[in-house]
């Protein structure tokens, strides 16, 4: 399976960053092994002093499908969850200086929450989804999927033009305005809506 990231989706992020807009989806990839085993603590990693949490809405793919048209993107998956896109800020800025490839900064062990996913017919409109995350009780990243510039179905007809989707995959659809540096004993929790989602200790 592969875990497909979205970068730059949501304005206010991109402002927070200090980035330019794009005029398409930026995508990355992760490893599978990024995933972070249910019920295990994240631990920061030793290469980096500033690893950020990116709370962000995530689409998991049911069907094999390339060349998808918009229309019948929904037909290609059944679930929204929500997740964590953890990143290690400062060398993921050393590697942008240098014009080299980030995924280090991305896709180290542990780098990919995936929490608990809902049946998309329980979720009103997928375009008005409202998501959050509370680092030690306190909401520290709070947004809608109405903010997104591309939607779900955009996301998926786009991805599906590079890369074959297969069952199991992954989208991280991006993250809002908010994000920021988590410490050690830090608790995680994610929400859609009033339902919590996920819940992590940071070691």
């Amino acid at each position: 399976m592969k875990i497909i990231c979205i970068g730059r989706n949501y304005t206010d992020h991109i402002s927070e960053l200090k980035s330019a807009t794009p005029t398409e989806p930026v995508i990355f990839l992760k490893p599978d092994t990024a995933i972070l085993l249910k019920k295990q603590p994240f631990f920061i990693p030793e290469f980096s002093n500033d690893v950020h949490h990116e709370v962000e809405l995530l689409v998991r793919i049911t069907k094999i499908g390339k060349h998808i048209d918009q229309k019948f993107a929904h037909k290609y998956y059944d679930e929204i969850g929500l997740g964590i896109d953890f990143t290690a800020r400062d060398l993921q800025t050393e590697l942008k200086a240098k014009g080299l490839p980030w995924e280090k900064a991305k896709g180290f062990d542990g780098a990919a929450v995936v929490g608990n996913f809902i049946k998309k017919e329980e979720i009103v409109d997928l375009n008005n989804i409202i998501f959050s995350l509370k680092r030690n009780g306190k909401t520290v990243q709070e947004s809608n999927s109405m903010l997104m510039i591309w939607k779900i179905d955009a996301l998926v007809e786009y991805i599906s033009k590079y890369f074959t989707l297969k069952i199991g995959d992954i989208i991280f659809t991006g993250t809002p305005a908010g994000v920021g540096k988590v410490e050690t004993n830090d608790v995680l929790t994610g929400y859609i809506g009033e339902t919590e989602m996920f819940s992590i200790k940071v070691k």
